[in-house]
């Protein structure tokens, strides 16, 4: 049954996993997973981790990501994801959905849902996409009264708490660099700068800030994509591919529904589609098969 219907891993057992991933020394790679299946996947390729963007959240619920979702939505998405995988999932909880006492109560949640860690960001609440134009920024003050409410109210000492800064695109870099020293003194264990340009402000942050640093290869976005080694060479410790997932499975979804509906049959398109034997492979109904006739093949005696 180990591994069937719901991961084998504990989450205090996948929280020490990514501990343990921030400092090995090798960069830790999550891609985002918009559904459970994917994070199934994501795991079978031998990634490290996995990631929940509240961006992807937002979109699968046909929203904008200007900070509508709400905890509970959130949570709900991070618990489904992270109980199917063996992976550390490390999920976006925006600017902490409020005030410092949100924070608190939000790490408790995303405790409880079995993550391993969250990132919480100092944009003023509510909160827009990162890599969007007109965001603002609380005070430095503000922001470490989140972190230190969050930091407060986790249980499990090995839960992640991640600070991530948006004041590169408002302030200048110099300042992102100064305002995560501040986060990292406060408390945070992972520093998450959205937003750099390019190679040379990923390795000026580095040189400048003495704390495990995540890298967002998003695309489209403002930020020159870096490939994981490079990254690594850095001094990264974490990359994520928040949107990258979705925005391959929309662009499939969308050209094969083009095509239905100008042909009206998806015969031209069946061999672009999954299979239904890779995708059982993938669900392991052979697994659930031989649980269910080891548990159910037996005769009752009198």
């Amino acid at each position: 049954m180990s591994g069937l219907i719901a991961a084998a891993t504990s989450a205090a057992q996948k929280r020490v996993a990514m501990r343990a991933g921030l400092g090995s020394g090798c960069i830790q790679r999550w891609p985002g997973a918009f559904n459970p299946l994917v994070a199934k996947l994501i795991q079978e390729i031998g990634f490290e981790g996995v990631y929940v963007s509240g961006a992807v959240v937002s979109a699968e619920l046909g929203l904008p990501d200007i900070g509508l979702t709400t905890l509970s939505e959130v949570t709900a998405r991070g618990r489904q994801i992270a109980s199917v995988t063996d992976l550390p999932v490390l999920i976006d909880a925006d600017t902490g959905f409020g005030e410092s006492m949100n924070a608190a109560r939000t790490v408790t949640m995303l405790e409880d849902a079995g993550l391993a860690g969250c990132h919480i960001e100092d944009q003023v609440n509510p909160k827009r996409c990162g890599h969007l134009d007109g965001k603002a920024v609380v005070g430095t003050d503000e922001m470490v009264r989140r972190l230190r409410a969050a930091v407060s109210a986790r249980r499990d000492p090995n839960f992640v708490i991640c600070a991530r800064t948006d004041a590169r695109g408002i302030e200048g870099l110099d300042a992102a660099i100064e305002r995560a020293k501040t986060y990292a003194d406060a408390g945070a264990d992972l520093i998450f700068t959205e937003a750099l340009a390019d190679a040379g402000e990923f390795a000026k942050f580095r040189a400048a800030v003495n704390v495990p640093l995540l890298a967002n290869m998003t695309e489209f976005g403002k930020s020159e994509l870096l490939s994981a080694k490079k990254l690594e060479d850095f001094g990264y410790n974490a990359v994520i591919y928040p949107v990258t997932t979705l925005r391959l499975a929309m662009y499939a979804v969308e050209q094969g529904l083009r095509e239905l509906a100008v042909s009206g049959t998806q015969f031209d398109l069946v061999g672009q589609m999954q299979h239904r034997a890779r995708l059982y492979e993938l669900l392991e109904y052979q697994k659930y098969n031989d649980f269910d006739s080891g548990i159910f093949n037996f005769t009752v005696s009198e």
